[in-house]
């Protein structure tokens, strides 16, 4: 019988204030030199870093259930569950968002929407006119 596993995707960024917008900073690279600015969208950028800290939380045990946390967020119920459901994007589909390599049709509304569970068919999916 196989067991179950299970894959942790860590998105490391750091998002810092500036007037007038928020940056997102990429970590240092292997080498030492400095990451190279993206075209990423800051939106999915923003949307994905707080999707993996809604579930971190959540996984951690910080609240019971996806209501007590949208209560304490002051976020709507729905909305925090749409954006849970980012963290079960490919992870190459999240890297290339976070490149900003994703196609042009990829925006926050489209990954809103429900998208295939198995990895294998989200670029499908996310690259055709059609949501399920």
């Amino acid at each position: 019988m196989m067991q179950a596993t299970s894959i942790t995707v860590r998105v490391p960024l750091t998002i810092r204030r500036r007037p007038g917008r928020k940056t997102v900073v990429a970590p240092v690279r292997d080498g030492g030199e400095t990451a190279l600015p993206t075209r990423a969208d800051p939106a999915l950028v923003k949307a994905l870093a707080r999707a993996f800290r809604y579930q971190r939380l959540l996984d951690e045990g910080r609240y019971a259930s996806i209501s007590e946390m949208a209560a304490a967020e002051r976020i709507e119920r729905g909305y925090l569950g749409s954006l849970l459901r980012l963290t079960l994007l490919a992870p190459d589909i999240v890297e290339a968002v976070l490149d900003g390599w994703q196609p042009e049709r990829v925006t926050l509304p489209r990954l809103l929407e429900p998208f295939p569970s198995a990895w294998a068919s989200q670029w499908d999916e996310l690259n055709s006119g059609s949501v399920p």
